[in-house]
């Protein structure tokens, strides 16, 4: 059984709100933002909206600000909460280099990167008694899920010529096959030679696979028997995956505790579960494995990181309600009815979790409702405890006051239940 601790040495379940923040969610890509305006009418100002804020938390027996939060927060109220940055390093490395959709991590740029941002990010608040860990990213893209059908190896692949990243993908190739001739019986490209293929403009992949996780497994292994050529595919795009989760993971997890040796590493938020390897690598590097659930049963996906015997948090969860008056026709997540089925899949979802002996914690998505005109890339969903005009939706927050008093009670009684 897993708990964090707190600075007094007690023990800590991290029950948290992501984007507790008096600007959330522009319209779409121009300067309105509703909810501060809503705000600014009914406070005045940040200063008087921060305090209200905290101590409704409080009152709905939260105790950490999530992702993306004005951290000003936590100290505004009359019991203060404990804060959960992302220090996006691998992130903010990408969109430096402008053509990657996944950090080129055997790029030498990257590690020094990485360092200067988690000395920038993480080095001033070592101190900090009320910082909970930090994140390092999140919803990286480590295999096909709904952004697309790549592999992280294909990927790598496609990159310009000179990057390390393709240099480093076509060796490793090279490494698991004696002959060009082998490779290309599987991955069936236009190239005659090595040098040929790192010169090619697309490398296209001779298979897709599903998503990692629950059936899509079987369905896979199934493929795999079926078609030893498949299964060659699969094999050489899970052994890459493998290399870059663990240097992304080693080399991250160093550069954070380098600047801040007292505070937990608590993962870089998986966005949805990738292989095996890739969490086994997290596993061997982080305080803590955190992954982002949008399933209305959240159990076999714990077991899935449990499996590295790390602590795990939920770092993003939600449920929709139809009765909001929101689109909800962009983001993540179940759609239920009303506030009534939102609040009870609220219930049910931390319920189980909460028994699950290796979480430390779960972030709701989010404080505030979005827009129904869409925020940056489109979402127009229910996923607030307030409303865009800041009214509380009482059932959910009744739900949650009942659940988070209890957390820890539920946490401790599924341990001596185990026992």
């Amino acid at each position: 059984m897993f708990w964090l601790v707190d600075p007094d040495g007690g023990r800590f379940l991290s029950k948290g709100v992501n984007t507790v923040r008096f600007d959330q969610d522009h319209i779409g890509n121009n300067g309105r933002v509703p909810y501060a305006e809503a705000c600014a009418a009914k406070y005045g100002g940040r200063h008087v909206w921060r305090a209200a804020a905290a101590n409704r938390l409080a009152g709905w027996k939260f105790n950490t600000l999530g992702g993306w939060s004005d951290e000003l927060v936590a100290e505004a109220g009359s019991s203060p909460l404990a804060t959960a940055p992302i220090a996006a390093l691998g992130a903010s490395f990408r969109l430096h280099r402008r053509d990657q959709v996944f950090p080129d991590v055997f790029d030498q740029e990257f590690l020094a990167h990485i360092r200067e941002s988690a000395n920038d990010r993480c080095k001033g608040r070592r101190h900090e008694a009320g910082l909970l860990g930090t994140f390092i990213d999140n919803e990286l893209y480590w295999s096909p899920d709904w952004r697309g059908a790549d592999e992280l190896l294909t990927l790598f692949l496609n990159l310009p010529s000179h990057r390390p990243g393709r240099v480093a993908a076509i060796t490793r190739l090279q490494e698991r096959y004696r002959e060009f001739s082998e490779f290309n019986a599987v991955w069936r490209t236009n190239a005659a030679s090595w040098e040929e293929l790192g010169r090619i403009a697309r490398i296209e992949a001779p298979f897709f696979r599903m998503p990692p996780g629950g059936l899509n497994d079987a369905l896979e292994t199934r493929a795999n028997l079926a078609n030893p050529v498949r299964a060659a595919f699969a094999a050489d795009c899970d052994a890459f995956a493998a290399v870059v989760a663990e240097l992304y993971f080693e080399q991250c997890v160093k550069a954070i505790r380098a600047a801040d040796p007292n505070h937990l590493v608590i993962g870089s938020r998986f966005g949805y579960q990738p292989l095996p390897n890739v969490i086994a690598a997290a596993g061997r590097y982080l305080d803590v494995i955190s992954f982002n659930c949008y399933e209305l049963d959240v159990a076999s996906v714990i077991d899935a990181y449990a499996a590295t015997g790390k602590p795990c948090l939920i770092s993003e969860f939600s449920f929709r309600g139809d009765d909001s008056g929101l689109p909800n026709s962009h983001g993540a997540g179940p759609r239920v009815a009303n506030q009534v089925e939102r609040a009870q899949c609220f219930e049910r979802y931390v319920s189980i979790a909460l028994r699950h002996p290796a979480v430390v914690g779960y972030h709701w998505f989010e404080h505030a409702d979005q827009p129904a005109e869409g925020r940056f890339d489109g979402e127009n969903s229910n996923f607030g405890t307030v409303t865009i005009g800041d009214d509380v939706y009482a059932e959910l927050t009744e739900a949650m006051t009942r659940i988070n008093g209890a957390a820890e009670q539920i946490h401790a009684r599924a341990a001596a239940d185990d026992s």
